[in-house]
């Protein structure tokens, strides 16, 4: 019986630098090292900031990832590393940083589709059968895919602007809320009255699953706008109530647009049908909530990673390389750092950009 391939995953896409160990889909180890304070000041991200900070410490989670699995990197069979899409400054650390391991150690390198990361995160806590039905709706993207294979991805729609995550950053710099924004929108929501304010529920009059949420960030800055001009201020209520509101008009759009999706999925008529939802928004409970619904009335199987492997991190980079690496699929050291990266080649470019550029 052939042993498990282990795997050292490298991930630093955006502004969490982490490292993994893989024994087949067995977790080592799952460094992650966090950037929320070097970014507060600035309400969001700094590329350039978060460029540095990767540089200064991908070597560090590395030897804390070999450290807590008991591991020497003469003992890792292969190298897998975010190669995009992402802030390319810190694409080209991580990069940089595997090419250096893999020729210091002869180790093979395999560049990963940080998205790829996500799509196939179900088969590594959930063992998923192919096809499957993916959610992935994330800080940057947004996206429903039909997960073929570990390198094959057929979108059947997407986000045509901001996606889910970036709305809800913005919304909370616009109400005075901590970063990420997420997490601290949803905990207003879970306090507001949901139904207060009713914001637009964007493309929903449109056949097929594309999506757009810059306009409720809109709808909402109006909102925010008009209560201050008449109190001179938002009161924690007029906050709460805010969120609700605007994750309410999320989820529905999420939920519909689902629906439309798990359609056009069963028309292959898949063998063990299911739906996954990744990504770091698949942690917000509302959202995930209903599409369990969803998929319990549709007769699939739900699943949802655990919360610390929603967000950016190297273990689902490392299983994704370890599934590329048994396909046959090895990079060398020509690899290069992109910026933007579609997981579908074929699929007609949506429109618009956002935080890691063009939705492709």
């Amino acid at each position: 019986m052939t042993a498990p391939l282990i795997t050292l995953g490298l991930e630093s896409s955006c502004d969490d630098t982490s490292a993994a160990i893989l024994r087949g889909r067995e977790i080592l180890s799952n460094v992650v090292m966090g950037q929320t304070e070097l970014h507060a000041a600035f309400g969001g991200v700094v590329p350039e900031i978060a460029a540095r900070a990767h540089a200064e410490k991908l070597d560090l989670a590395v030897a804390e990832a070999l450290s807590r699995s008991g591991l020497r990197l003469a003992a890792v069979d292969a190298i897998a590393v975010t190669a995009g899409p992402g802030l390319i400054g810190g694409v080209l650390s991580g990069v940089m940083c595997a090419k250096g391991l893999a020729a210091g150690a002869g180790k093979p390198l395999i560049g990963v589709n940080h998205l790829a990361g996500h799509a196939l995160t179900p088969r590594l806590t959930d063992d998923l059968a192919y096809p499957y039905l993916m959610l992935l709706i994330s800080g940057g993207h947004c996206q429903f895919l039909i997960v073929r294979g570990a390198d094959r991805f057929q979108r059947l729609g997407g986000t045509i602007d901001d996606a889910p995550g970036e709305a809800f950053d913005k919304t909370a710099r616009l109400l005075g809320l901590p970063q990420p924004g997420g997490p601290a929108v949803e905990d207003a929501a879970r306090r507001g009255n949901s139904t207060r304010f009713r914001f637009p529920r964007p493309l929903l009059d449109r056949p097929g699953c594309d999506m757009s949420f810059s306009g409720l960030k809109t709808a909402l800055l109006r909102e925010r706008d008009r209560i201050v001009a008449e109190k001179g201020g938002l009161t924690e209520t007029d906050r709460a109530d805010l969120c609700a509101g605007f994750q309410a008009a999320i989820r529905d759009v999420l939920t519909e647009k689902t629906r439309r999706a798990i359609a056009l999925y069963l028309e292959d008529a898949p063998a063990q049908p299911a739906f996954a939802i990744a990504g770091g928004v698949a942690a917000n409970r509302a959202i995930r909530a209903e599409s369990e619904t969803l998929c319990a009335r549709s007769g699939l199987r739900f699943t949802a990673p655990p919360l610390s492997l929603c967000t950016d991190n190297a273990a689902m980079i490392a299983y994704a390389g370890s599934e590329l690496f048994a396909a046959g699929h090895r990079s060398d050291m020509t690899l290069k750092a992109r910026p933007r990266w579609p997981l579908d080649p074929g699929a007609q470019p949506l429109v618009g950009s956002g935080k890691k550029g063009a939705k492709a």
